[in-house]
C-alpha cells in the first residue's frame, strides 16, 4: 500500500494535472456524431478497434440523413443493410450483427429506450465496460471513467499507474485521483490531450503546459 504521505502528494499532483487539463481542453466532448442516446450507443460499439473519424465518416454520414434512426429502424434495415452502411469500419460484419441484436433487446426488454444501468448495458451484444462507461457519461451524465487507448497511455505517462496495469485497475485508480469537480469531464479531457497533444509516437512535450509535472513514463522508451 502506498505511504500516506506519498498518496497525499500524488493526489495533490493529480489535482494540478486535472485542473490544467480542464483549462487546456474546456471544449472536450464525445466526438462521435449522434442525435440520440441509441445512436450514441451504436456509435460507441462501432468505435471499438476503430477511430471516431472512421465511424463518423460512415455511420455519422448516414445519420445526417436519418436523424430519427432508432432501434426499430435498425431492425428494419437488418444486418445486411446496416453492414452496407458501416462496411468501411473494422470488424464490420460482427458489429452489424451485434447492433441489430442489441436493437432487438432494447425493443423487447427496455421499451425501445437505452438502459441506464451498467449491468443492463453490459448485457447487450458488443457492449463492454468501456462502451457502457461512455454511454453512462455522455447520455446520462454519470461521472464514469471510460478507459480507451488514450486514457490508458496518459495514466501511465503521468505516473498514476504502472505500465502493464489492466484497464479496470486504471479506471479505479483514476476515479480515486480525479477531483470531484472534474469527474464528469475527466475522461474527455484525457482523450483530447492524448488525441491532440500527448500522442502515442511523438508526444508534443515542448507544447504541453503539464510537461514539467509529468514523469513521461514510456515516452521515447523511458521515463526521461
Amino acid at each position: 500500500m502506498m505511504d500516506a504521505t506519498l498518496e497525499s502528494l500524488e493526489r495533490r499532483r493529480a489535482r494540478m494535472v486535472f485542473d490544467k487539463l480542464a483549462q487546456l481542453w474546456p471544449q472536450a466532448h464525445c466526438e462521435l456524431v449522434h442525435y440520440s442516446d441509441f445512436q450514441l450507443l451504436v456509435a460507441v460499439v462501432l468505435s471499438a478497434q476503430a477511430t471516431d473519424v472512421s465511424v463518423n465518416r460512415s455511420f455519422g454520414a448516414f445519420l445526417s440523413k436519418a436523424r430519427e434512426f432508432g432501434p426499430r429502424e435498425m431492425v428494419k434495415l437488418g444486418e445486411a443493410g446496416f453492414l452496407d452502411v458501416i462496411k468501411s469500419i473494422g470488424l464490420a460484419p460482427t458489429k452489424a450483427r451485434n447492433c441489430v441484436a442489441l436493437s432487438k433487446i432494447i425493443i423487447l426488454k427496455h421499451k425501445g429506450e437505452v438502459p441506464r444501468l451498467r449491468d443492463e448495458l453490459e448485457e447487450l451484444p458488443g457492449v463492454g465496460r468501456k462502451t457502457a462507461n461512455v454511454v453512462l457519461n455522455v447520455a446520462f451524465g454519470q461521472p464514469t471513467m471510460a478507459v480507451d487507448t488514450h486514457v490508458a497511455r496518459l495514466a501511465v505517462r503521468f505516473g498514476f499507474v504502472a505500465p502493464g496495469v489492466d484497464r479496470e485497475k486504471i479506471e479505479a485508480r483514476l476515479i480515486q485521483l480525479v477531483p470531484k469537480r472534474h469527474a464528469a469531464q475527466a475522461h474527455h479531457h484525457l482523450i483530447f490531450h492524448g488525441r491532440y497533444l500527448c500522442v502515442a509516437r511523438k508526444p508534443k512535450c515542448s507544447e504541453c503546459k503539464i510537461s514539467k509535472h509529468c514523469p513521461k513514463i514510456g515516452v521515447n522508451g523511458s521515463a526521461d
